[in-house]
Parts: structure tokens; sequence; C-alpha cells
């Protein structure tokens, strides 16, 4: 079987915009990387779920926005954009239906909300501002957020705040946002993107500053989220710098994987099923510098993780029974490569 990706990347090198890639899940292979699309730092991208657009975050000039592309047997064809003045944001998210996405501006301190027709992005609908800072004079002189996505049921859009170390839902109405609930985790902690457990009860979010995964309790009636627990990413002994990145969950709920850029690693929890915390298993070298994102691929059966900092892309096989990560291929080279995300179906 063959799966296709694709990387977003920064383009202030030898990128040209998005790269697709192959997958061969007999051969255990990852391959046939070529550009897909030509644009302007499309540092973060998703993909709806029935395959028929990518959306990727996007500069023109000086203007940053989000840009609709249709997929079509694996090619990228531009649709349209919706952009303002200033810098891009660092994240941008679909609903199952295809119908809304949400975007996150890191400079801005904003989320916003697109409705989407037939993959035409119209412009946006909701603009929410966080306010506030924190105490890392360096990262925190204000609203930085990071992260904005969906509950797994859709009914409200979540957000993550870097700068103000906050992490807030909003009621989903027609792409129309009203906030629900904020909470203002740890002083300092930078949170910087969240996963949910598939069963709708608990949340975790990796910090960027703190080295942390928050694991939150999630009550999906009102929105609200609680702080249940603080575990550290990376060893007690490891006083180089360290920059929290991606964290994803695998989907029987078992296991967390969080990255690490500077100790260049991927840590895997094991999620206990009662109350949701998590225990540290072991770390994985991501065999490259600056591990911005990574993901499971639709079997599961495997892990690809991107290097920004030494343009490549690992592959590795994955033990649905213990978590466990085993290298297969470090020699994939992508250009300055952010995020990655592979077609939601399998194609043969």
């Amino acid at each position: 079987m063959k799966l296709t990706g694709y990387i977003g990347t920064y383009t202030k090198g030898d990128s040209k915009g998005i790269y697709s890639f192959t997958l061969d899940t007999e051969k255990k292979t990852l391959g046939d990387v070529k550009v897909a699309a030509e644009l302007e730092n499309p540092t973060y991208v998703t993909i709806s779920e029935n395959n028929e657009n990518l959306y990727a975050v996007v500069r023109e000039g000086d203007s940053g926005g989000v840009a609709s592309y249709s997929i079509k047997d694996g090619l990228l064809k531009r649709i349209n954009s919706q952009v303002r003045d200033g810098a891009p944001p660092c994240h941008v998210s679909v609903d199952k239906k295809n119908t809304n996405i949400l975007s996150a501006s890191y400079h801005h301190g904003t989320i916003e909300s697109y409705l989407l027709k037939d993959g035409n992005i119209q412009p946006p609908i909701s603009t929410i501002p966080f306010k506030g800072s924190g105490p890392n004079k360096d990262r925190q002189d204000n609203a930085h957020t990071h992260f904005s996505g969906f509950t797994p049921d859709e009914k409200y859009a979540v957000a993550v705040d870097l700068g103000c170390d906050k992490v807030a839902t909003f009621l989903v109405n027609d792409g129309v946002l009203t906030e629900a609930c904020t909470v203002l985790v740890k002083a300092g902690s930078g949170p910087r993107h969240i996963t949910f457990h598939p069963n709708g009860k608990y949340a975790y979010v990796m910090t960027e500053l703190s080295n942390e995964v928050i694991t939150l309790s999630y009550n999906p009636e009102n929105g609200i989220l609680t702080e249940l627990q603080y575990i550290s990413t990376i060893p007690n002994d490891f006083t180089e710098n360290n920059q929290g990145s991606a964290i994803h969950i695998s989907s029987d709920g078992r296991f967390i994987y969080a990255g690490n850029r500077g100790h260049n690693s991927i840590a895997l929890f094991r999620v206990n099923k009662e109350n949701g915390e998590l225990t540290f298993i072991e770390h994985t070298s991501t065999e490259g510098n600056w591990p911005r994102d990574f993901v499971l691929d639709p079997t599961e059966n495997f892990l690809i993780a991107t290097n920004q900092e030494s343009s490549n892309v690992v592959l590795y096989e994955r033990d649905t029974e213990s978590g466990k990560l085993t290298l297969l291929q470090s020699d994939v080279t992508v250009p300055d490569p952010v995020c990655v995300k592979f077609l939601n179906k399998a194609s043969h």
C-alpha cells in the first residue's frame, strides 16, 4: 500500500513550498518527494477529511493568511486565499464537514474563523484577540496564539496561547466563536499545541517553554477544561536549550507522543485509561536537528518526523502494542520542513 503525505516548509532557503511524498507500507520506505505547490512559507497545512482540499498558512508579500487547494491524484491546485496585513498565521485546522477553518496567529495574538464554500475560503467571520503576558520576557511580552482547532465533537473551538499561558474554548455556531472557558495554566509554561483523547474526556497540551505535557479533563457539555497533571518531556539532567513542539495521540488513546527541539527526541507516554494521566516510557532520537512536527500514518504502524534545521524527514516503525518506535530511514531530504500530514484514506 502506498500512502500520500504533504510537508509544509519555510521557504527562506531552498524550499519552494509544499512537498508531497509517498510511504510504501510494504517496503517500509519513504520516497517520491516532489514539489506539490509553490507558495511562500506554508509552515502549517491541514487536509479535509474527504481528502478534497488542503489548507495552508501563506505569506503573500507583506500580508499573511490562509490558502486553499484542491487535491486530485495527489496534485494540488490553488483555489483562493484570504490574507491581511502583517505576518501569516502559524496554524490552521479544518472541521470534519469541510465547512469551517480556524487559524492561529502567533504575531497578532488572535484566532480567526472562516467559512468554506466548495473549498473557497470566505472572509473571516470571527476574530478573537487574546490578551496578557507571562514571566518569560523574551517570549511572553504579549499574547502569542499558537494553535486553534476543534474539540472531538466540534461543538467547540479550542485555542492555545504561548504568550499569556492560556488555553481557551469557544462555542462554534456557523463559524461564529463565543468564549466558553479560559484556563490559565502554569506561569511561564508557554502552551503550544493541544490534542484530545478519543474518548473526549481528556486533553493534552504540549508546552514550549517548560517542556511539559499538561493533562486536562474536558467536559464536552460546557467546554470546561481542568488541570490534572504536569509531566516533563525531557530528562531531568538535560540543561541545554529545548523547546517543546508537536503532540499527538494514538487513535486507541493508549499513547501520547511529544516532540523535543534541542533534545531532538520524541517522548513516549502511556495513558492511564482510568484517569487520563501519563507515565513516561522512553525517548527516541529524531536523527536530526529541531524536530518541528511528526505524524502517525493512517495505519498507525509508522511515524514520520520532520527535522527543520537539518532538513531531513525520518521514518519509524511503530509497535502498536508497546507504542515504541524503531528507526527505519533518516536520509529523506526536504528543505526546512515544518508540518507533515497524510491524506486520510489509503490509495493503492
